[in-house]
């Protein structure tokens, strides 16, 4: 970084986005990513510099930014294009609960305002643990989360864990301790074995036709087929590994189990 704590940022993600605006430090954005769309007006004051494999890296340059955030192996491409440029770059790759909270920590630390960033991440403990001790004592529906549909892919850790402090059991759980989406494949027979009584869909961006996934061969017999317990949860709430996730996200997953307080 030029200088401490950064003046100009660019994140290339929505959830360290909407972080800096929980935190109170939007002003050091100078761009973010097209899908950033938390907190709503960060549409109409922060110019766009970036897709989620793909950035603009003249525009970007031209931002003339201290430091660059970006996240996961998917976005190492474009990390090296601007590390070779000369700028300052801080890559999360969180995917699991610890992690979200830890990139609330740590990217609190990189603009100079821990104690703000550690009293954001007790927060969203607290509403986690809140969420867990409510389920207690209540059925624990068996619910499949699939985050694409050709191939089929279930749940990152996240979400898995988030099913788990709704009150549901992840049919998949040790799929979702596999950080990489080709890793997470599931075919249609292990999803009717599987016996899900709720299924979630997040199609990464596309709509999920839930009649599509009814109409799957054998489905039929699958519970959460038999009772339209079908139910889309937009990608925004639930694949964005950060605030989002923790809070909107958490809060459908209780809603379509039934088990919101």
């Amino acid at each position: 970084m030029r200088r401490f704590p950064p003046e100009r940022i660019v994140c290339l993600t929505e959830e360290t986005v909407e972080t800096l605006y929980l935190l109170g430090e939007e002003d050091r954005i100078v761009g973010v990513s097209g899908y950033a769309v938390r907190p709503p007006r960060v549409r109409r004051e922060k110019p766009r510099v970036s897709a989620f494999t793909s950035a603009d890296l003249p525009k970007i340059l031209a931002l003339a930014p201290d430091l660059v955030l970006a996240f996961s192996d998917l976005q190492a491409g474009i990390v090296a294009d601007l590390a070779r440029a000369g700028i300052a770059v801080h890559l999360f790759n969180q995917r699991d609960v610890a992690g979200c909270l830890a990139m609330v920590r740590t990217l609190g630390a990189l603009v100079g305002v821990p104690e703000r960033a550690e009293a954001l991440a007790q927060s969203f403990a607290a509403t986690l643990q809140a969420a867990a001790e409510s389920a207690k004592g209540r059925p624990s529906p068996r619910v499949y989360f699939e985050e694409w549909d050709a191939p089929m892919i279930s749940g990152i850790g996240w979400v898995s864990e988030l099913i788990g402090y709704a009150g549901g059991r992840d049919v998949f759980p040790e799929l979702g301790r596999q950080p990489a989406a080709k890793d997470r494949i599931v075919t249609p027979e292990q999803v009717i074995a599987a016996a899900p009584e709720v299924i979630l869909a997040s199609w990464c961006g596309k709509k999920v036709n839930i009649d599509r996934i009814r109409a799957r061969p054998g489905w039929d017999a699958i519970p959460a087929v038999r009772d339209g317990r079908i139910h889309e949860i937009k990608a925004p709430l639930i694949l964005q590994p950060g605030p989002a996730a923790l809070t909107d996200g958490l809060a459908a997953i209780q809603v379509f189990l039934g088990l919101n307080p």
